[in-house]
This record gives C-alpha cells, sequence and structure tokens, in this order.
C-alpha cells in the first residue's frame, strides 16, 4: 500500500501546477494582447523615446557665437546606426532651434511652435506619412523641446510595451501563483471531503459482514461512478459468497447421514483393532463435518447480544471435557479472579469457541502434565497446556482455516480458525504464545 501511496500522482500537486500555468498563459495572453493592440495606436516613436533623450542630452551644445549645436555624441551616432531615418528638431524655451537629419517639410514648418509644447502625438499630416513626437529633454542649459521621428518598425513598440508593463504582470503573478498553491490543497480537501469519508467506510468493510455499502451522497459526480460500480462488485461478491456457504452448509448436512448409516454398520462388527479404527475414522469424519457446518454457521451469527456469564460458560466447558482430558493422560483445572463476569455474546458460539481451545490442548499438547482453563477481571479467557509447544513459523498460520501444523494430525484445521471467528464477531481478539514449555491461546473480550 505503501508502494501504491508513493507512486500515485497528487491531486493538490496536479492541480496547483496546472492551474498556475494556467494563470501564467491567461495573463501572457492579456498583456501581449494589449502590447500588440498598443503598438497599433501608439506612436512608433515610443520605442526611441528614452534613448533620443539621452542622446540629445549629450549631443546638445552651443558654439563660440551661442547658437544651439548638435555634436556627433557616440550614443547619437549609436541611435542613428540603428535608425537610418532618424531626425529630430530641438527648441529651447527662449527660441533657439538645431535640427538633426532631414526633417519632413510639414513638421519643419511647426519649429517656431515646438518651445511651447510639452508633449504631443503628431500624425495624419497630408504632407508626410511619418509619426512626429515631441518630449520635454532636460539639458545642460535648462529645459528644451525635441520633435523627433524616423518611421521605425511598430515591432520596436510592442517590445517596449512589453517592457514598460513588466510593474502591472510581474507582481500579478508573484501574487497569485503563492495564492494558488495555498488555496488549492484547500479546495480539493473541501471538495474530497466526501471521497476521503467513502475510503474510510472501505476500510472498515468485513468480509464476512453482508450488506456493507459505500456511500454515494456527497462525492464529486465524477467519483460517484467508481463508488456505484465498487458496490456493485460488492453485491456480486456476497451472491457468490452466500452460495458458497449454503452449499457448504448443505454439503456438512448431508454428511451427517451417511455418517451415521456407517457408524451403524460398523457397531455391527466383531470388535476388534479393525473395528475401533474404522469407529475413529467415523469420529474424525463426523467432527470434522460438525466443525465445517460450525464454521460457516457463525458467519451467519446474529444471537451477539445476550447477556452471558464467562465464568460460568468457561467452567462448563472444563467440566464437559475433565473426562475426555484425563483419559488422554491430563489434569485439568479451572481458574477465575471473579465469581462473575457478564458480557454480550452468542451463547452458542462462545461455549464452541472455548470447547474448541481446549480440545486442541488436548489433541496437542503431549497426552501429559496440565491443561488451565482461567478467566481473568478483564474478559480474557486463557487456555494454557504444557506440550511442546508450536514451531514460530507456525504461529502465524494457526488460525488460518484448514492449516495443520503437522500433516497428519487430527481434526480438519478448522478449530483455532472458528475460534478467531467468534473473537471478531464479537469485537474481541485471539492471540497465541507458544514455547518449548507449553502453549497459551487467549480470547479478549
Amino acid at each position: 500500500m505503501r508502494k501504491a501511496g508513493n507512486s500515485n500522482p497528487s491531486l493538490w500537486w496536479t492541480l496547483s501546477w496546472q492551474l498556475s500555468l494556467v494563470i501564467v498563459a491567461v495573463v501572457a495572453t492579456v498583456i501581449v494582447g494589449l502590447c500588440a493592440y498598443g503598438a497599433t495606436i501608439l506612436s512608433p516613436n515610443e520605442w526611441m523615446e528614452d534613448k533620443l533623450l539621452a542622446a540629445v542630452q549629450e549631443a546638445l551644445t552651443h558654439d563660440p557665437e551661442g547658437a544651439l549645436v548638435i555634436a556627433d555624441a557616440p550614443r547619437l551616432k549609436s541611435l542613428k546606426a540603428e535608425n537610418e531615418g532618424l531626425w529630430f528638431l530641438v527648441t529651447t524655451l527662449d527660441g533657439k532651434t538645431a535640427s538633426y537629419g532631414a526633417v519632413p517639410a510639414p513638421y519643419a514648418g511647426l519649429a517656431r511652435y515646438v518651445h511651447l509644447i510639452k508633449r504631443a502625438d503628431i500624425r495624419g499630416s497630408p504632407g508626410t506619412s511619418e509619426i512626429a513626437s515631441i518630449d520635454v529633454v532636460e539639458t545642460a542649459f535648462g529645459e528644451a523641446r525635441v520633435m523627433y521621428g524616423g518611421n521605425p518598425s511598430r515591432s520596436w513598440t510592442f517590445l517596449v510595451m512589453l517592457t514598460k508593463t513588466y510593474p502591472i504582470y510581474v507582481p500579478l503573478l508573484v501574487i497569485a501563483l503563492p495564492a494558488m498553491f495555498l488555496t488549492v490543497p484547500r479546495i480539493v480537501r473541501r471538495a474530497l471531503a466526501g471521497v476521503s469519508d467513502v475510503a474510510r467506510k472501505a476500510s472498515e468493510i468485513e468480509p464476512r459482514r453482508y450488506g456493507a455499502r459505500l456511500p454515494a451522497d456527497g462525492i464529486p459526480k465524477e467519483v460517484a461512478p467508481l463508488v456505484i460500480a465498487f458496490n456493485g462488485a460488492l453485491e456480486r461478491l456476497e451472491n457468490e459468497a452466500r452460495k458458497r456457504q449454503r452449499f457448504l452448509i448443505d454439503a456438512a448436512h448431508e454428511l451427517r447421514t451417511p455418517i451415521a448409516i456407517m457408524q451403524t454398520r460398523i457397531d455391527g462388527i466383531l470388535e476388534g483393532p479393525e473395528r475401533k479404527q474404522l469407529l475413529d475414522d467415523v469420529a474424525r469424519l463426523a467432527d470434522t463435518a460438525e466443525q465445517l457446518l460450525d464454521f460457516e454457521r457463525n458467519d451467519q451469527a446474529t444471537d451477539l447480544n445476550d447477556t452471558l456469564d464467562l465464568v460460568e460458560i468457561a467452567r462448563m466447558v472444563v467440566a464437559d471435557l475433565a473426562p475426555l482430558a484425563i483419559a488422554a493422560g491430563y489434569q485439568i483445572s479451572f481458574q477465575s479472579e471473579v465469581q462473575s463476569l457478564e458480557r454480550s455474546g452468542s451463547p452458542s458460539a462462545l461455549p464452541r469457541a472455548i470447547s474448541n481451545l481446549v480440545r486442541n490442548a488436548i489433541d496437542h499438547g503431549g497426552n501429559s502434565g496440565m491443561i488451565t482453563v482461567s478467566v481473568s477481571t478483564g474478559g480474557q479467557i486463557d487456555v494454557a497446556d504444557e506440550g511442546p509447544g508450536i514451531p514460530v513459523e507456525h504461529l502465524e498460520l494457526v488460525f488460518e482455516p484448514f492449516y495443520r501444523v503437522t500433516p497428519k494430525s487430527k481434526g480438519a484445521g478448522l478449530g483455532l480458525s472458528l475460534v478467531k471467528q467468534v473473537a471478531a464477531n464479537h469485537g474481541g481478539q485471539v492471540s497465541i504464545k507458544s514455547g518449548s514449555t507449553g502453549t497459551r491461546v487467549a480470547i479478549q473480550l
């Protein structure tokens, strides 16, 4: 289960990174779209505004007569290399003017008015297709105004828009992405709360408890078909289990008649070793049939709420089986820490479980020593013998149906399995300890 859990993808992580990609894609699409739209309506001179103003600041100077002069400074050379059609006209606030490049005729006529305008975007002149821009430039001689153009590509305007809008979309991503990873787990947890409840109920389903179904209410409709299919599989499995159960019960019942007939016929045989062997074999067969019947009947046990006295039940089992234990070479004793101990349970299943433990001790205790049955104040019933014990490798398997420590041992291997089943039906558990000094099996209710 751990391996499967590690290999399964996390829904939280999957949703988080996929939604983050969606947000980044949406923001990128919006930004690109806005920049593309801006590039179609803004002046294409936007891309060189900062470069031009810096170049003018560096290149603008006065000649000895005090007239404005534009020197061939490095920044201006670099800007001219990028845009061969570059032109501009600089005007100081006192009316001095200097120009660079080929100023279109319609804009040259505006030279005497440029110092009156701080910022402008001029287009639509019938005399030229170029767009002119006017901006303020700070020079060593004070504030001046510059009108410029050169018909550069609008793709440059798109890049300028993209770089100038980063204060908008970068903080948006910085806020949105962490918020995504913080809120998605809560959203997923709330959306899958019903699934978690279904998983918890599924883990509580017992194979021998019929009628258990997973709730389909309150879970996402995408998961509902899986729950419905699982409930359908449970129903089909239960139907097959009931068929098997009915077959085994019917088979055990049917075996009683031929076993009884065989026993009657053997009783008519003269005394001798063969008669004794046949009687032992028939008794073993009858006992196996009864255990099989008890095993399957216990699956359907419903009488679990009767009030029982565990001390009295254990005492009666010891009294009933004492002759069998003594005949097999044992001493048998009963001990109880209390006079009476009431519990809710099945009046047919609990005595049978304790009886199976005592019979198991008789069969495997080595035909010597003491068999002790005890009841504690906590509701634990112990059956202990002083036999050779059970090998360690068999301890986890002795409660499996039809498992026998030695293949030729008596019985069908259903006794301890029935004990475990009875304990589970009563909400308890069974444990075993074994060593060279004996074996102790305990039922805790």
